[in-house]
């Protein structure tokens, strides 16, 4: 008898164990499997859109020019620093003419003389007192002397630096004091408008495009501005299988020459990854359900695409699944 209950209390021990240990194991794999996925998950899924191309360009304007020495001399005056706006003819600087100044004097004067010779040679002329050669003579002087009345003038002129075009001064070489030869480079003057950007459209999607079609232009920042077509190549470049194409920037603070934009233009059609606008923040990221736990990440949105829903350029792969994070 006293066996019997023996034999039963071991056998109540093991089931005991055995429970325990089933039971772990429960528990270690309900922690395997993590929580439950959320009911409203929403699914990255593919689409085929007409959406626009989207193009590299860098931003530039036409009139952008380098304002050289067009004759030796010192650097006298400095009208206009960097950044400074200016308007055509306007002085950017000056250089000694003191030289040029009495030239120039000496050739006004030569030049009155010699006109009121030729005035009175004429008249006699006329009257018949004077021959056909002393004529053509006084005529060639009186000439000669306008010719160096202008030269003189030129050289005067030479030694006053001016703007080419009205812009802002985006460069400055000259300083005062500073001797310069005839092609040294003194300025650098660019106009703020109009601002182009330059694409290469692909020939697939480069046939609809006229000029006068609406583009967008993206700045590194966020930065947006319209634009539109003022000029297209009429054939393709038979090596890149592109059209050349020239927009021109609607005005805006945010964009400015030489930066790098990205412009948005035409149409392709394109398999892209799609996914409900409320399912990514206002912040760009997305609330992903990967490996039974959410992960916030980083996407990319492109355009929009029919049925309230948003292209992701990057960050998402079709598939995947993301807790809305709107209601």
């Amino acid at each position: 008898m006293k066996r019997a209950l023996l034999f039963v209390a071991v056998l109540v021990a093991c089931g005991g164990r055995q429970s325990d240990q089933s039971g772990a194991s429960s528990d270690a794999a309900g922690a395997d499997s993590g929580a439950a996925a959320p009911a409203s998950l929403v699914t990255a899924d593919t689409a085929t859109i007409d959406a626009p191309l989207s193009l590299p360009a860098q931003l530039y304007v036409e009139h952008d020019a380098v304002v050289f020495a067009r004759s030796a001399g010192v650097v006298e005056s400095i009208f206009v620093d960097l950044g400074g706006r200016v308007r055509t003819s306007q002085m950017l600087a000056k250089l000694e003419s003191a030289d040029q100044t009495i030239a120039l004097d000496q050739a006004r004067d030569r030049f009155a003389n010699a006109k009121q010779r030729v005035e009175r040679q004429r008249a006699l002329k006329s009257a018949g007192v004077v021959t056909q050669a002393d004529s053509e003579q006084m005529e060639f002087e009186y000439r000669a002397a306008e010719l160096a009345l202008r030269q003189a003038q030129r050289e005067f002129d030479l030694t006053r630096i001016a703007s080419p075009f009205t812009g802002a001064v985006t460069s400055r070489k000259a300083r005062i004091g500073r001797l310069v030869r005839s092609g040294d480079t003194l300025f650098q003057v660019t106009a703020l408008a109009p601002i182009l950007a330059t694409v290469r459209v692909p020939e697939t999607s480069a046939f609809g495009l006229t000029v006068g079609s609406a583009a967008q232009v993206i700045g590194p920042r966020g930065e947006q501005s319209t634009a539109r077509v003022v000029r297209a190549s009429p054939v393709i470049d038979a090596a890149s299988g592109t059209r050349e194409v020239v927009l021109q920037v609607a005005p805006s603070a945010k964009l400015t020459p030489g930066g790098t934009v990205t412009v948005h233009i035409g149409s392709e059609r394109r398999q892209v990854v799609t996914l409900p606008r409320s399912a990514v923040g206002s912040e760009g990221y997305a609330l992903v359900w990967d490996n039974h736990r959410t992960a916030l990440r980083a996407v990319t949105l492109g355009s929009a695409v029919a049925g309230d829903r948003v292209e992701i350029v990057s960050g998402l792969a079709p598939g995947e699944r993301v807790v809305p994070s709107g209601p």
